[in-house]
């Protein structure tokens, strides 16, 4: 079993910062792109940023800039560091990894829970 547990969402102003963690735990033989994504309401969710496990990101256009992603190998965790935050960037963030659990030497996707993030004056 696996899973991922988010933390840091909140409320903020524009213009403001945040920063979310996501932390897998359970019987992991290796992990392999990391990633968040987003939803708003009534939008698609969409890729914000991701991190392969050789340190490569990739950004979506309107974070460009302002969000950063990061991870931490020994600790299975992935960062999202959001700075000058907009009022678009309110939406549940979820992050996603794909993992190999030590039973199925292939990786499967796996999804945290989702965090509220609201940027509001």
């Amino acid at each position: 079993q696996v899973q991922l547990v988010e933390s840091g969402g909140g409320l903020r102003q524009p213009g403001g910062s945040l920063r979310l963690s996501c932390a897998a735990s359970g019987s992991i033989f290796s992990i392999y792109t990391m990633g968040w994504y987003r939803q708003a309401p009534g939008k698609q969710r969409e890729l914000v940023a991701v991190v392969t496990s050789g340190g490569n990101t990739n950004y979506a256009d309107s974070v460009k800039g302002r969000f950063t992603i990061s991870r931490n190998n020994a600790k299975n965790t992935v960062y999202l560091q959001m700075n000058s935050l907009e009022p678009e960037d309110t939406a549940v963030y979820y992050c996603n990894m794909a993992i190999a659990t030590m039973r199925a030497r292939f990786e499967s996707t796996y999804w945290g829970q989702g965090t509220q993030i609201t940027v509001s004056s």
